[in-house]
């Protein structure tokens, strides 16, 4: 090779948005470098201002299909700040509901759909069958459990809350509507299979996939990082409220409230990326992608919460999360390691929902106080799958919005999956030889991300 070249992944398949990876060779057929750009729109923080802030938690779901209700009640959360509005028990325990119920759903469809197809049909397999369908062909049986169960936490929302996307009920100073008893017992009936399949996923998962992996499980897009994530006072896993848990590479950890972000994270634009990129501020190290010496960086989603964590509420996934520790450390750095993570969290979304529809405060009518537009400002957060979601918003005093801030949850991990990408680049590219098979686990090191 005599000069250098870009090989470029356009697009990365099996995300749920758009990316393109672009692979710098020196001339010698070297990685010299490796970026993902991703064609996020950040009009939203300007499409708000001046509406007002009661519509805004029903504008935002439209950021994304796939989570709406993250987006939906980040945004009320923080619209009740906005207005000092502090929803009774009730109305928290049916956002909560809502919002984990939307976990499960979304972590079926990540493992299953997108990231399944590389291990069971195989990282090296035809790409052309390397999909959903070809998951189909090989395994009929598992493939229309999965549909029927992701379907299922889908009509769990829709029976209830009106929608499983685009959601409308959750609404400032509360819930609008509330739990009948009758809409109790069906719903506890249908979380009880949810779980009872989390916990056959996760089994199948460990004997037929990550034991067939376990090398790659820790090895493939593998970086050293530190984690955020929420825990609630006690150091739980927590998914709808808590403190936010800022864990270093070493394991030493801070706890502050979403309120308090900006003391301990800011955002970072680059000029080769449409997205933002945040880094941990607190650190005073600053910012740096180098990867011998990166700065600042840490991670988001499901491996990081569970490294953040101290322990979860939930009997099964703490079970599950005492295996993991036992095999994998804490933090556990392996990228792969999302993915075995994403399924504990299935376990505990499924086991959550069961103690939600078990708790009597579930059908109690008091689900919503006044909530009157004035000035303020409200910091709204929620874990949504891909991590940590932040909103923060101020309104004037009409109760309509003059500035809005929107950190989701992939964008905390913009910064390392383009150390995972180019760490899996280096790792698989020798002489400027390129196959299928190779860029394939390239994009596998982004799909651990779930992005």
């Amino acid at each position: 090779m005599s000069k250098s070249q870009v090989i470029s992944i356009h697009p990365v398949t099996r995300i749920e948005g758009h990316a393109r990876v672009d692979i710098h060779l020196d001339e010698s057929g070297r990685v010299s470098d490796a970026r993902v750009a991703i064609s996020a729109l950040r009009g939203f923080e300007q499409f708000v201002i001046g509406r007002p802030a009661e519509e805004i938690p029903r504008i935002v779901s439209r950021i994304c299909g796939i989570c709406p209700w993250m987006h939906h009640l980040a945004a009320v959360k923080a619209v009740d700040g906005c207005f000092g509005a502090t929803p009774p028990p009730t109305g928290h325990l049916l956002r909560e509901l809502c919002q984990v119920i939307a976990h499960i759903h979304d972590k079926i469809l990540h493992f299953f759909f997108l990231a399944a197809p590389d291990f069971v049909l195989g990282p090296d397999g035809d790409y052309s069958v390397r999909n959903i369908m070809g998951l189909v062909r090989q395994e009929p049986e598992l493939a229309a459990r999965v549909a029927r169960m992701r379907q299922l936490g889908q009509a769990m929302l829709t029976r209830f809350a009106g929608k499983s996307i685009h959601p409308v009920a959750g609404v400032a100073g509360g819930f609008s509507k509330p739990m009948l008893e009758a809409e109790r017992r069906e719903l506890a009936a249908d979380a009880q299979v949810l779980l009872d399949f989390a916990a056959y996923a996760l089994e199948y998962a460990k004997g037929s996939v990550f034991s067939r992996f376990r090398d790659e499980m820790q090895s493939l897009g593998a970086i050293t990082t530190g984690f955020l994530g929420a825990v609630d006072a006690q150091g739980n896993l927590r998914l709808y409220d808590g403190l936010l848990r800022l864990m270093r590479p070493d394991g030493d950890f801070v706890d502050f409230p979403a309120s308090d972000y900006e003391r301990h994270l800011a955002e970072q634009v680059e000029p080769w990326s449409y997205a933002k990129m945040v880094y941990a501020k607190s650190w005073g190290e600053g910012f740096s992608l180098n990867p011998t010496a990166p700065m600042g960086v840490y991670r988001v989603n499901t491996l990081a919460r569970l490294n953040v964590c101290g322990q979860i509420a939930t009997p099964r996934a703490q079970a599950e999360l005492e295996e993991f520790r036992a095999q994998f450390g804490r933090p556990a750095q392996g990228t792969l390691l999302y993915h075995w993570a994403r399924l504990i969290e299935l376990v505990y979304a499924c086991e959550r929902t069961v103690e939600l529809l078990a708790d009597e405060r579930i059908t109690d009518p008091l689900i919503r106080i006044p909530a009157e537009p004035k000035a303020g400002r409200g910091i709204g957060h929620v874990e949504a799958p891909r991590g940590t979601l932040i909103h923060d918003y101020a309104t004037d005093d009409n109760g309509c919005i003059t500035r809005a801030n929107l950190i989701v949850g992939t964008t905390h991990n913009i910064a390392p999956m383009n150390m995972s990408v180019r760490q899996a680049a280096s790792s698989l590219i020798c002489d400027g030889e390129v196959s299928e098979s190779i860029l394939n686990r390239i994009e596998m090191a982004i799909r651990a991300y779930d992005p």
